[in-house]
């Protein structure tokens, strides 16, 4: 319900929002066993990615914090009455700093857009455990036809 009644508003100055959220909702994380941000964008931040990978991983380093990243992909074209971002780079250049920011703080990461996901840690995580099994199941049949319980 809380995410369904955020309104669209603000900007791309990722560093100041982190501070932000990292001054004000962290202030009684001994209270809490894990923390985690969720940034939900649509495009890239205001800052270089080398910066903020950088004091995101100094930010969630020493405790429990992560941040957890959900990309949306407009794909329509902007209009030339918009706003223009200070800084512009295309769907996969977004994605590729989200992740590199992603990974500097241990988070998970996923891509979507109108034409559905492009790219989500959560599944990565579930397809990789899928093939894991069936390659347990594989190499059950042949221990299992080795030993002659296949007869």
């Amino acid at each position: 319900r809380w995410v369904l009644s955020l309104q669209c508003k603000g900007s791309r100055n990722f560093m100041s929002a982190l501070r932000r959220a990292v001054e004000i909702d962290f202030k009684d994380k001994d209270k809490h066993r894990s923390q985690g941000i969720y940034l939900l964008t649509t495009g890239i931040p205001d800052q270089e990615t080398h910066t903020l990978s950088a004091y995101v991983a100094e930010t969630c380093s020493g405790c429990d914090l992560q941040l957890h990243v959900c990309l949306f992909s407009v794909m329509a074209d902007v209009d030339s009455g918009s706003i223009i971002p200070a800084r512009y780079a295309n769907p996969a250049e977004t994605a590729g700093t989200f992740k590199e920011i992603v990974q500097a703080a241990n988070g998970r990461f996923h891509w979507f857009g109108e034409a559905g996901i492009f790219e989500s840690d959560d599944i990565n995580i579930i397809v990789s455990e899928m093939e894991k099994a069936i390659s347990y199941s594989h190499k059950v049949c042949m221990l299992w036809f080795s030993s002659g319980g296949g007869k």
